[in-house]
């Protein structure tokens, strides 16, 4: 069965954290993190609607400015999540140019950016063309954990600790429709975007007794009319949607194990930080970062499908076998010991 996210670290296990996840049949995807992103290409950075920051250090955020150089000439708005402070820091980032000539501009291109504390949300809108200033009334809102939702998804959120405040994230399809082309040319259609348009209508929940009027071919020469539940049965299997977890810097503490195991529970694929050897705990105790095997027991305790350990420590250069090896010997570890629970 074919998965809707294809969720692909942006750089190498040693490199700057970015995890960019693309959308199957459709041209948006969402970022966790932004350290250095040259490796996108501006096609695919501009498929991005929604960015989750875990914190703004240097190598997870850097990426920022070359995100909104490439999207300055264009008509979109971007959803931008991170914890206490953000706002702050993206102000800063924006204010570090001059902005005299975007009221010329003819489109309108802005940021939404919501800072995360424990029980609220505060968002706040800034507009190109009005020089990026933002608009006075802070929006606040409660918080329930849900950083994103809509008919086909959602976006989830812990607040970590990394002796600053960290986020993790787990993004969460809500069912997983995949359509059977051969059933589809078996009815005289042919593939095309009213097979998204068919699955909002699932996504949403629409009254299966409603009609859905299908177009395509060339031209749209083909129009056909069917209830929405007979052609959910005819062309449609639907099973339980995909997850994929993302964890990034953050202490080996009680706290923070328990709402990452949460978190990452039963996901498809976990991507966690594993920047130092378990030999070496000390260095990760003091820098607030998991160590190989404290990253491959969180993802066994959380019983994920797949998991993959990256934001190695430089000093392990050329050594990377050794955290991954690591990491998958505690995995394997808590498996064994929850198969007997």
């Amino acid at each position: 069965m074919r998965p809707s996210f294809y969720p692909r670290l942006v750089n190498g296990p040693f490199d700057d954290p970015g995890l960019f996840v693309p959308f199957l049949l459709e041209k948006r995807a969402v970022m966790f993190d932004l350290g250095d992103i040259h490796a996108l290409s501006p096609r695919d950075i501009h498929k991005i609607s929604h960015i989750f920051i875990t914190h703004t250090h240097m190598d997870h955020f850097i990426g920022f400015d070359r995100l909104l150089r490439q999207f300055l000439g264009r008509d979109q708005s971007i959803c931008m999540y991170g914890p206490k402070g953000f706002i702050q820091n993206i102000e800063g980032k924006l204010a570090g140019y001059s902005w005299n000539l975007v009221k010329h501009y003819g489109y309108r291109f802005s940021l939404q950016v919501s800072e995360v504390h424990p029980d609220h949300l505060i968002t706040k809108e800034y507009l190109c063309r009005n020089r990026f200033l933002p608009d006075q009334k802070d929006i606040k809102q409660p918080f329930n954990g849900i950083l994103h939702q809509e008919a086909a998804l959602s976006v989830c959120a812990e607040l970590l600790d990394h002796d600053i405040p960290c986020l993790g994230f787990r993004l969460q399809e809500g069912f997983h429709i995949n359509i059977m082309k051969e059933r589809v040319a078996k009815l005289g259609l042919e593939t095309g975007p009213w097979l998204n348009e068919f699955k909002q209508a699932l996504f949403s929940s629409q009254d299966p007794h409603s009609e859905f009027e299908v177009k395509c071919g060339k031209n749209l020469s083909i129009q056909k009319r069917f209830v929405v539940g007979e052609l959910a049965k005819q062309i449609a299997l639907i099973t339980p949607g995909q997850i994929v977890a993302y964890i990034a810097d953050v202490a080996y503490s009680k706290s923070n194990v328990e709402k990452i195991v949460k978190l990452a529970q039963d996901a498809d694929h976990l991507f966690i930080e594993a920047a130092f050897l378990e030999e070496d705990r000390d260095i990760a105790g003091e820098k607030d970062h998991l160590t190989a095997w404290q990253a491959g027991r969180i993802a066994g305790m959380a019983r994920v499908k797949q998991f993959t350990p990256f934001h190695f420590s430089p000093r392990y250069t050329g050594r990377e076998h050794l955290l991954e090896k690591e990491a998958r010997q505690a995995y394997d570890y808590e498996i064994t010991k929850l198969q007997y629970i």
